[in-house]
């Protein structure tokens, strides 16, 4: 499959043309308009700083139903034991800085380059992009970001600094969407960390499928909001 070379119009080719791999295409921007239509798409950036923007859509995709959220035995007595304090759109961007900084620590390599970190704090303030944190002693102690449209959650990326905050953190989303009717959970990449809680993959065409369904409701906008609790 060719990979298309992006023009300065606001448009993407077909998902089903991503290459292998699932990439789709190269360059454009990350203007809120090219970035919500990538996501209304099922397509998103991942690039690093020594490369263009490069747009993809992996087959197969990895999801996660709210309903079918899995927690342990272990991590349910964690929550219990209230260890932290979950919020929602507190500190976006001292989550997505945390979660580059994590990964650069860790010597993992990040997309959240600081073009990715001003475009996304830009839809966070449009009320589009979400974070949730997890806090211990008024320290942000993990926490996770995304972006929702309609009533699919796009997850991005998240970070823990003690141990189990963001898994903690996760769960409050996830039980967030739920109670919201939101139906699906975009993962993007399969990793081993989101199959424990319950995601699995599925193929492009029906992720694509059940994406167009979830965006027939509206976007919830706005700062969302939270328990205080953990629990």
């Amino acid at each position: 499959m060719a990979v298309y070379l992006l023009s300065d119009d606001l448009v993407f080719p077909s998902p089903i043309l991503a290459s292998g791999d699932g990439l789709l295409a190269v360059g454009g921007d990350l203007s809120q308009k090219r970035l919500l239509l990538a996501y209304s798409m099922g397509i998103f950036p991942w690039y690093s700083e020594a490369e263009p923007i490069l747009w993809w859509s992996p087959d197969p995709r990895l999801v996660l139903y709210p309903k079918e959220l899995y927690v342990s035995k272990s991590l349910k007595k964690i929550i219990k034991k209230d260890l932290f304090q979950i919020t929602m759109d507190q500190a976006f961007e001292k989550v997505i800085i945390a979660c580059a900084q994590t990964r650069r620590e860790n010597d993992e390599g990040t997309w959240i380059v600081d073009e990715m970190i001003n475009a996304y704090c830009e839809l966070h303030a449009s009320g589009f992009a979400h974070s949730v944190e997890a806090w211990q002693n008024e320290k942000l102690a993990g926490g996770l970001y995304g972006v929702s449209l309609g009533k699919c959650f796009f997850g991005e990326s998240m970070f823990t600094r003690i141990t189990n905050a963001s898994k903690v953190a996760f769960v409050a989303l996830v039980n967030h969407l739920n109670t919201l009717g939101f139906d699906l959970i975009d993962c993007q990449i399969t990793t081993e960390h989101l199959v424990s809680f319950g995601a699995h993959e599925i193929p492009r065409a029906l992720f694509l499928d059940q994406l167009r369904k979830s965006l027939n409701a509206p976007t919830l906008r706005g700062k969302w909001s939270l328990a205080t609790s953990s629990a």
